[in-house]
């Protein structure tokens, strides 16, 4: 009997061991689970720019996807393709692929036209096509294509610049603008973008370049002429083959990161903008010196400006803005107003090769934006930049010019007297602290 009891005791102190064995093993499944749904795991260290997103979903097909402020299934035209994209390719999507080539120019050009293709080949791809306005089936006709090829470049290296430079440039001046715009450039010159050794205040200053973007208009017509005149002239003129439109601007700047990344190693920063606004270039200075100083750390993601967040596409069809539902649903990342907005050069160069895998929209700097999501990079907010205009009567203040760095909608008259009481008032209005105010959430 004892060795009975014995045998059953044995087995119980099995039992109770099996038991705690399988409670644990259910507990540590339970836990891993619930850390894989809410949790994002670290990723391998790479040298690639790769879209981390905050929040992930899991399914069966995929390895962890990132969430989108498109609509991922959705049948506008713009989303699809760049699901085309994301889904196949994306080294987040394919954790055991992150080190394949993804600034490879080539795979990305093949890429993006054959989504492209693989999307316009659907019925409802088609029904939608064909329910845009005229001049986004325009669009849509040549979004896949950047291939364009320069029918006029700079005769400096990086822009118009002084020779023999004793540092490098701390901005290149890149300005948006059109071929008949001829007053607003020479304007530009004379005043904000004048290039070479511009003087800040008690003998600082720095060196700026200055380069004109441009697509074509006509290219046999009188206007090209002088265009090459004016090229000949100033050495500051980087135009493509592309007819120059509204929905074009992404182009300029998809192609200007390409020109930038093989020919201007030294600049610093880039200013890009529009041909009618108005630079505080003197103060421009001193604030990226300062950025230099302070956060040189930050320099390869470095943009600030106008921020604009939470916005959603324009729905008024008589707006040059409108955006059908039928080519893209969602919000709009991010995004810094594209009146006129600073980034690093290093930023230029990741956003030349980030943008081969985002296929391009319609709204230049909602696209920029895009790709900085896509580098998980996010602009600075800097009431300094009024990309729309003064609020109240704070134009009238003393020394209200001395307290911005840019404002946008000036003419060219405007300009020339603005720089000559800048210039003017500089002694008495340089320490005016910068403008302050409270970010813009929506548009």
């Amino acid at each position: 009997m004892a060795r009975y009891n014995c045998r059953w005791g044995n087995a119980f102190i099995v039992y109770r061991v099996l038991l705690a064995l399988l409670i644990l093993y259910i507990m540590v499944c339970m836990n891993l689970n619930t850390k894989t749904e809410s949790t994002p795991e670290a990723l391998p260290e790479s040298n690639n720019d790769l879209f981390v997103a905050n929040g992930r979903w899991i399914n069966d097909s995929y390895a962890p996807t990132p969430t989108f402020f498109w609509k991922q299934h959705d049948d506008s035209f713009w989303n699809r393709l760049q699901l085309q994209i994301d889904r196949p390719f994306n080294p987040i999507l394919h954790l055991k692929n992150i080190t394949r080539d993804f600034e490879n120019i080539t795979f990305h050009d093949t890429l993006l036209r054959d989504s492209f293709l693989d999307v316009l080949d659907t019925n409802s791809s088609r029904e939608n096509f064909e329910e845009l306005p005229e001049t986004m089936q325009l669009f849509v006709n040549h979004m896949q294509k950047r291939d364009y090829s320069t029918i006029i470049q700079p005769k400096g290296v990086c822009g118009a610049g002084v020779e023999n430079q004793k540092e490098p440039p701390l901005i290149l001046m890149a300005i948006k603008t059109t071929m008949l715009n001829f007053k607003n450039r020479q304007v530009i010159r004379r005043t904000w973008g004048k290039e070479g050794w511009v003087a800040g205040h008690n003998g600082s200053g720095a060196y700026v370049r200055r380069v004109f973007l441009l697509g074509t208009e006509d290219t046999e017509s009188l206007a090209q002429e002088l265009l090459h005149l004016e090229s000949d002239r100033y050495r500051d003129i980087l135009q493509w083959d592309f007819m120059d439109t509204f929905f074009n601007l992404t182009l300029k700047d998809v192609l200007f990161w390409k020109w930038f990344s093989h020919h201007c190693n030294g600049s610093q920063f880039v200013f890009k903008g529009d041909d009618d606004v108005f630079v505080n270039t003197p103060k421009l200075i001193i604030y990226l010196q300062g950025e230099l100083i302070n956060k040189s750390q930050t320099l390869n993601e470095f943009m600030v400006g106008d921020v604009i967040g939470s916005a959603i596409p324009r729905t008024d069809n008589g707006s040059k803005y409108f955006i059908p539902e039928s080519f893209y649903k969602g919000l709009y990342p991010t995004y810094a107003g594209g009146g006129g907005v600073v980034y690093s050069g290093l930023l230029t160069k990741r956003l030349h090769r980030v943008s081969k895998g985002i296929h391009l929209f319609p709204i230049d700097d909602v696209y920029v934006g895009m790709c900085m999501l896509h580098l998980n990079a996010y602009p600075i907010h800097n009431p300094a930049f009024l990309t729309f205009r003064f609020s109240g009567k704070e134009e009238q203040e003393p020394c209200a010019y001395h307290k911005i760095l840019l404002v946008h909608k000036r003419s060219p008259d405007q300009t020339v007297e603005l720089w000559k009481d800048l210039k003017r008032t500089m002694r008495e209005c340089w320490d005016v602290p910068f403008r302050v105010g409270s970010k813009r959430k929506t548009m």
